[in-house]
């Protein structure tokens, strides 16, 4: 058993993650040594920027299941969708890349634009079954200093923290963010969204302030048993 990392863009040559196959095994490396055991992997589709096609995602997560090394996480394929036509469009044709073997997905949504309606839209998802999982709600500037809409998402969503943010090096203000949310219970979990190896390790940075400020205990429920809860179809607390 180790922790589970939601969020990753280990795929290599899709999007703005790793560029090539030396690269992908090199994050899986600095994973393992953080101590995950499972590894999500979860290439950008988002309109107009980095939308690559489901063929060549499923192509290249199975030349890195062969790469892959025994220390190496294991691999579950997922995808980072963003909150736009496509997805929409994918809503209606209930196809959302969803983690394999789980009713959970991961989105995300413009830094600076909440969508109108985010909430009642992804509740009518839970009701289906689904468990959205946002991604990196520290960088949305509608959840700044607003705990009563931030409280309204959680119900319908799972928070999944950057821990890069948490240990500020996202920002300032992201990393105020991430650690409010972790303070004041609304983060569900934590992830790396790591795009090459340094993201490794500004993520283990993250989990010390963890450890430091709110104890291992915690820790381990946020990048261990939350994402399996997740993973399980369950919405946590």
């Amino acid at each position: 058993m180790g922790y589970v990392d939601l969020h990753s863009h280990v795929l290599f040559g899709l999007d703005d993650g790793a560029p090539d196959r030396a690269t992908s095994l090199a994050m899986l490396d600095a994973l393992a040594s953080l101590g995950v055991s499972e590894q999500c992997v979860t290439p950008h589709q988002k309109a107009s920027q980095y939308l690559p096609a489901w063929e060549a995602i499923e192509t290249t997560f199975a030349a890195l299941e062969a790469l892959r090394k025994p220390h190496h996480p294991t691999l579950r394929l997922a995808a980072e969708n963003m909150w736009d036509d496509v997805f929409h469009g994918r809503i209606l044709s209930n196809t959302i890349p969803r983690y394999r073997g789980s009713q959970a997905f991961l989105v995300e949504i413009p830094p600076s634009l909440m969508p109108p309606n985010l909430a009642d839209q992804l509740f009518k998802l839970t009701r289906t079954g689904s468990v959205p999982v946002l991604a990196h709600p520290e960088r949305y500037q509608a959840l700044w200093d607003n705990d009563e809409l931030a409280r309204s998402l959680r119900r319908v969503c799972a928070f999944q923290i950057d821990l890069p943010a948490l240990a500020g090096f996202h920002g300032r203000r992201e990393a105020k963010q991430a650690r409010h949310l972790v303070e004041i219970g609304l983060a569900a979990t934590v992830a790396t969204d790591a795009h090459q190896v340094g993201d490794v390790q500004q993520s283990a940075q993250g989990l010390t302030w963890i450890d430091k400020k709110l104890g291992h205990a915690t820790t381990v429920r946020l990048f261990d048993h939350a994402p399996r809860a997740i993973l399980a179809g369950d919405l946590p607390d």
